[in-house]
């Protein structure tokens, strides 16, 4: 969803319907309520007039909100919406309340839209039961599709086996979870993974035909180093990799862009688990490195000297650099202490271009995770 959306429209046509929108607001802070014309009388000062038919209306709002509650039959509901539906990454989620309020129905964008979660939220304000339909949800298993999403886990590409992965779950075929990174806790770890799903921690000795699917999650890019488990995998990309950066004042923010996307491409690492920068105090108004920032949107955070000249595990210690700004390194130290581990993934690199005058460094860590409580083998 996208950050301009507002979060909930509520929609009431009859007096029990707009009953059933008092009770549910409160609930729902940020939301807009829109009430038919012929029970505005009744409505708060605040809810907004709603002409019949709502096709026009609904048809001008409806990109504008994360979540359509409709106090509405879903028949009616289905016929108008169909005209606006596009496809599951961007249509917002649609519930549908009874008149009795006994049941939250999730009409649409269960998964990726999360109408499952709101349907289950309005079905705990209101005491009703909530009725989810996707079959992973359903039956209690792996959702493929926003597997980790409240960890951060990206798709590395959402068109790609994504629907044959959810299928393989679902008909519970033999699959298998393979997780070289990533927080442990996109599974509860007292919970059994469901039948057909097994579990391990490395590509290496894994034959990837013996599976109908590999789900993966990783930060490495593996289409080259493991084109057949790439060819039959969904990929995952938890946010974690750490870069310690350092620039020479003035340099351009191009060339480090393309520093870093360079030095990732050559260590075969995803931009798409980068989680945050890290850098010394003395360049946290660099122009590069915040350009950098603001582009990935991914944070930047910032070490005194002192704090980064103690970190253990710095590979490359340079005096030199230590007269200039007071520790012997950056990038290492930086990327080392905002990891929290002692061994870097890649050592500090120097990216430079013939005639900038100018270069940068950067050294990647891998953030520590718990291991998983609960390993399961391949079944």
């Amino acid at each position: 969803m996208t950050s301009e959306r507002k979060p909930f429209a509520v929609y009431a046509i009859t007096r029990h319907g707009l009953g059933i929108a008092a009770r549910l607001l409160p609930q729902l802070p940020g939301s807009d309520l829109f009430v038919s014309e012929k029970v505005m009388d009744s409505a708060p000062v605040d809810a907004l007039p709603l002409s019949l038919p709502m096709g026009p209306t609904l048809s001008e709002i409806f990109s504008a909100y994360d979540c359509h509650i409709f106090i509405i039959s879903v028949g009616a509901v289905v016929r108008m919406i169909a005209p606006l539906l596009k496809n599951k990454k961007v249509d917002p989620a649609v519930v549908c309340i009874d008149d009795a309020a006994r049941f939250s129905i999730c009409v649409l964008s269960g998964h990726v839209g999360r109408g499952n979660m709101f349907t289950e939220r309005i079905a705990d304000a209101l005491g009703a039961q909530a009725v989810v339909t996707t079959a992973s949800d359903a039956i209690g298993t792996l959702t493929v599709d926003i597997l980790g999403r409240e960890l951060g886990w990206t798709l590395d590409d959402p068109d790609r086996n994504v629907t044959r992965g959810c299928a393989a779950v679902v008909n519970a075929m033999k699959v298998l979870f393979v997780q070289e990174t990533g927080e442990p806790d996109w599974w509860a770890a007292e919970k059994p993974l469901p039948d057909g799903v097994g579990y391990a921690t490395s590509l290496e000795g894994i034959d990837p035909n013996d599976f109908e699917i590999l789900l993966i999650a990783t930060d490495r890019e593996i289409a080259e180093s493991h084109p057949a488990h790439w060819k039959n995998a969904v990929i995952y990309r938890p946010k974690s990799l750490v870069l310690g950066i350092g620039c020479d004042k003035g340099t351009a923010p191009d060339l480090v862009e393309r520093g870093v996307m360079a030095l990732l491409a050559r260590h075969g690492l995803s931009p798409k688990s980068v989680k945050e920068l890290a850098t010394i105090e003395v360049k946290k108004d660099e122009p590069a490195l915040l350009a950098l920032s603001e582009r990935h949107s991914w944070p930047l955070r910032i070490y005194r000297a002192e704090e980064l000249d103690v970190v253990p595990g710095i590979q490359n210690p340079s005096e030199k650099v230590k007269q200039h700004v007071g520790s012997r390194g950056v990038s290492e130290p930086a990327a080392l202490h905002t990891a929290g581990v002692k061994e870097l993934l890649v050592p500090k690199q120097i990216y430079t271009e013939p005639g900038a005058g100018r270069s940068m460094t950067l050294a990647v860590a891998r953030r520590a995770f718990a291991k998983r409580r609960m390993e399961v083998g391949c079944p």
